[in-house]
């Protein structure tokens, strides 16, 4: 919420691409949740699928909002405030991101691993955001929707190294967990 508000008044594009990850993210819970519940492999696939498509959107729609925001500039203002979400969010989603990544490693599990680097792109997102206030203050208006893309390519490598976890993931290693 206090990203969205920020984002209102800031109008930063990088900042939405954060706030449309942070919002995958919390779409991405519950199939994570409920896949590792029913202790299905095949439902854990679904999920860490899932997962990927939700990383996928949100690099499309950056990457349009970005596209947008070079096609019709405007002026960012609240720079300090957007620079505090920027680090804030960084902090929160490399927190998940370990929580995550150490917990579907140790439990053998592709959609929470998914979901850690999800929420590690997220940070990468939170981090951009940060520089884009900087370089803004700094009298590069055109360095948000650049940023915007550049997040945008970060987010579909992300994507793709999702996507190969959950793919070559084999049943016998969560087998083993059991």
């Amino acid at each position: 919420v206090g990203q969205f508000v920020v984002y209102l008044e800031s109008g930063s594009v990088a900042l939405l691409a954060d706030l449309i990850h942070n919002i995958g993210d919390a779409l991405t819970a519950v199939p994570v949740g409920a896949a590792f519940l029913m202790r299905s492999f095949k439902a854990e696939k679904y999920a860490g699928y899932f997962v990927v498509a939700i990383i996928f959107i949100s690099a499309c729609v950056a990457l349009y909002e970005s596209i947008e925001r070079l096609i019709n500039p405007q002026q960012l203002t609240d720079l300090w405030a957007l620079a505090a979400a920027g680090a804030f969010g960084f902090l929160g989603n490399e927190i998940a991101a370990w929580i995550r990544l150490r917990a579907g490693r140790r439990l053998q599990s592709p959609a929470l691993i998914a979901d850690g680097y999800h929420a590690r792109t997220d940070g990468i997102v939170s981090l951009a955001v940060l520089a884009s206030a900087i370089l803004v203050a700094l009298g590069l208006q055109v360095a948000d929707p650049l940023i915007g893309m550049l997040v945008t390519v970060v987010i579909l490598r992300i994507t793709w190294q999702s996507f190969l976890t959950v793919r070559t993931t084999p049943a016998s290693r969560l087998s083993r967990r059991r």
